[in-house]
Protein backbone atom coordinates (compact mmCIF):
# COMPACT_ATOMS: atom_id res chain seq x y z
CA UNK A 1 0.00 0.00 0.00
CA UNK A 2 1.50 3.75 -1.05
CA UNK A 3 -1.34 5.61 0.29
CA UNK A 4 0.54 7.95 2.83
CA UNK A 5 3.85 7.42 1.79
CA UNK A 6 6.62 9.89 0.20
CA UNK A 7 7.34 8.73 -3.49
CA UNK A 8 10.09 9.79 -6.01
CA UNK A 9 7.66 10.23 -9.14
CA UNK A 10 8.29 12.32 -12.68
CA UNK A 11 6.38 15.55 -11.58
CA UNK A 12 5.50 18.33 -14.43
CA UNK A 13 6.95 21.89 -14.17
CA UNK A 14 4.12 24.69 -14.34
CA UNK A 15 4.34 25.01 -17.81
CA UNK A 16 4.42 21.15 -18.05
CA UNK A 17 7.47 21.89 -20.26
CA UNK A 18 9.73 19.36 -18.71
CA UNK A 19 8.94 17.05 -16.46
CA UNK A 20 12.11 16.46 -12.87
CA UNK A 21 11.69 13.51 -10.76
CA UNK A 22 10.41 14.33 -7.26
CA UNK A 23 9.69 13.45 -3.83
CA UNK A 24 5.61 13.61 -3.91
CA UNK A 25 2.75 12.53 -1.04
CA UNK A 26 0.66 9.82 -2.39
CA UNK A 27 -2.40 10.76 -0.82
CA UNK A 28 -4.68 8.08 -2.44
CA UNK A 29 -4.28 4.17 -3.27
CA UNK A 30 -4.36 2.84 -6.32
CA UNK A 31 -7.63 3.62 -8.23
CA UNK A 32 -9.27 1.48 -11.04
CA UNK A 33 -7.97 -0.72 -13.12
CA UNK A 34 -4.94 1.88 -14.20
CA UNK A 35 -4.51 1.87 -10.91
CA UNK A 36 -4.07 5.64 -11.22
CA UNK A 37 -3.03 7.31 -7.67
CA UNK A 38 -3.18 10.75 -6.37
CA UNK A 39 -0.03 12.80 -5.43
CA UNK A 40 0.82 16.05 -4.03
CA UNK A 41 4.31 18.06 -4.79
CA UNK A 42 6.83 18.45 -2.30
CA UNK A 43 9.26 20.92 -2.36
CA UNK A 44 12.72 21.47 -0.49
CA UNK A 45 12.11 25.69 -1.28
CA UNK A 46 10.07 27.27 1.07
CA UNK A 47 8.44 30.44 -0.59
CA UNK A 48 8.17 33.67 1.69
CA UNK A 49 4.74 33.13 1.34
CA UNK A 50 3.23 30.18 2.67
CA UNK A 51 -0.19 29.06 1.51
CA UNK A 52 -3.03 27.64 3.67
CA UNK A 53 -3.05 24.50 1.43
CA UNK A 54 1.22 24.55 2.46
CA UNK A 55 2.56 21.97 5.10
CA UNK A 56 5.70 22.08 6.21
CA UNK A 57 7.62 19.41 7.26
CA UNK A 58 10.83 20.39 9.95
CA UNK A 59 13.34 18.09 9.83
CA UNK A 60 14.30 18.83 13.48
CA UNK A 61 10.92 18.56 14.68
CA UNK A 62 8.71 16.52 12.90
CA UNK A 63 9.50 12.63 13.42
CA UNK A 64 11.44 12.17 9.78
CA UNK A 65 12.58 8.35 10.57
CA UNK A 66 10.53 7.05 8.41
CA UNK A 67 9.88 10.10 5.84
CA UNK A 68 13.77 9.70 4.45
CA UNK A 69 13.73 13.22 3.64
CA UNK A 70 16.87 15.11 3.27
CA UNK A 71 16.09 18.84 3.68
CA UNK A 72 13.14 20.96 5.51
CA UNK A 73 10.26 20.63 3.18
CA UNK A 74 6.79 21.51 2.26
CA UNK A 75 3.65 19.49 1.09
CA UNK A 76 1.99 21.59 -1.51
CA UNK A 77 -1.51 20.35 -1.73
CA UNK A 78 -2.46 22.53 -4.52
CA UNK A 79 -0.11 21.40 -6.78
CA UNK A 80 -2.07 17.81 -7.25
CA UNK A 81 -1.83 14.99 -9.94
CA UNK A 82 -3.29 12.13 -10.71
CA UNK A 83 -0.52 9.56 -12.45
CA UNK A 84 -0.44 5.80 -13.33
CA UNK A 85 0.96 3.69 -10.07
CA UNK A 86 3.73 2.87 -12.67
CA UNK A 87 5.44 6.35 -13.00
CA UNK A 88 6.61 5.83 -9.15
CA UNK A 89 10.59 5.36 -9.50
CA UNK A 90 10.61 4.35 -5.76
CA UNK A 91 9.18 4.87 -2.39
CA UNK A 92 10.61 7.19 0.33
CA UNK A 93 8.86 6.96 3.25
CA UNK A 94 6.17 7.59 5.21
CA UNK A 95 4.05 10.50 6.54
CA UNK A 96 3.98 10.11 10.07
CA UNK A 97 0.28 9.90 11.68
CA UNK A 98 0.70 13.99 13.04
CA UNK A 99 1.27 14.96 9.47
CA UNK A 100 -1.23 12.43 7.79
CA UNK A 101 -4.00 14.00 9.80
CA UNK A 102 -2.92 17.82 9.12
CA UNK A 103 -2.89 16.92 5.11
CA UNK A 104 -6.33 15.21 5.82
CA UNK A 105 -7.79 18.88 7.68
CA UNK A 106 -6.16 20.89 4.65
CA UNK A 107 -7.79 18.78 2.07
CA UNK A 108 -11.24 19.33 3.47
CA UNK A 109 -10.27 23.23 3.56
CA UNK A 110 -8.77 23.74 0.54
CA UNK A 111 -11.77 21.86 -1.58
CA UNK A 112 -14.61 23.17 1.31
CA UNK A 113 -15.48 19.56 2.03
Amino acid sequence: MIKNSIVLVPFPFDDFSIMKVRPAGCLRGEIGIYNHVVISFISSKIPNEILPSDIIIKLDTDNNSEMDLVIDSMIRLHKLVTIPETLIKRKLGVLNNALNNEVKEKLKDLFGI
